[in-house]
């Protein structure tokens, strides 16, 4: 898989990838997206004003390659994409792998959801099969995980995980100001110490979630 090698080594300073789980919302006009704007243009829109993307649709069904060849082609270098596999696609992940691997430097980070009990076999074959360089974010909903050693990957939702990435899920709107400035109060030392976080908020019918993105994103760039 073509992907930017993130390493286990931290540099000077970290980015915030903050966005929202989804972007193909047309109850978002006129609030987030202008009136007139088509939903083939939605992304790239989307894109001039975030820096990222969770997609959520990798993880029914596996868009074709040339779905992905698109979404690459309508964002700028430095986008990222944050890319759902579902625990019960594992069967399929070379081929999740391959498709995947179109976005190049702009695949951010794969997040594995496990709905599934603990099961060491299954973690082993994700971190032994998906090339070292991309970044995989747990998404476990099973309690007998909280003891697992997930090695070079990182849960979703850790804050004080070892590895120089975060994955943090915003699930309960309404966000007040107050409560993304705190937010930004937590996740700005974490980039001043080098760390990337990956920053995402739930979708809604309403375009609350991607002004709560910039919002969030003004605060930690000053």
């Amino acid at each position: 898989m073509a992907v930017t090698d993130p390493t286990l080594d931290p540099r000077p300073d970290g980015t915030a990838h903050v966005g929202t789980s989804g972007f193909s919302y047309p109850s978002w006009r006129p609030g987030f997206y202008p009136e007139a704007t088509r939903p083939e243009a939605f992304l790239a829109y989307y894109a001039g004003r975030l820096p990222s993307v969770e997609l959520n649709v990798t993880g029914y069904r596996l868009p074709s390659e040339e779905s992905f060849v698109r979404w690459r082609e309508a964002v700028p270098e430095g986008f990222t994409f944050a890319v759902k596999l579902p625990g019960h696609a594992l069967r399929s992940l070379a081929t999740f792998e391959e498709r995947a691997g179109l976005l190049g430097g702009r695949l951010g980070v794969v997040r594995v959801v496990l709905q599934q009990p603990r099961d060491d076999g299954t973690l082993a074959l994700l971190l032994g099969s998906l090339d070292p360089g991309v970044r995989l974010a747990l998404d476990v909903r099973h309690p007998s995980w909280d003891e697992a050693d997930v090695g070079r990957a990182v849960r979703v939702d850790d804050w004080d995980a070892e590895v120089p990435y975060r994955y943090l899920r915003f699930r309960e709107p309404p966000y007040t100001d107050a409560q993304i400035e705190a937010l930004a109060g937590r996740i700005a030392p974490l980039l001043a110490a080098g760390v990337d976080v990956f920053a995402y908020f739930r979708h809604e019918e309403e375009p609350s979630a991607p002004l709560y993105a910039e919002r969030l994103l003004s605060l930690l760039r000053g």
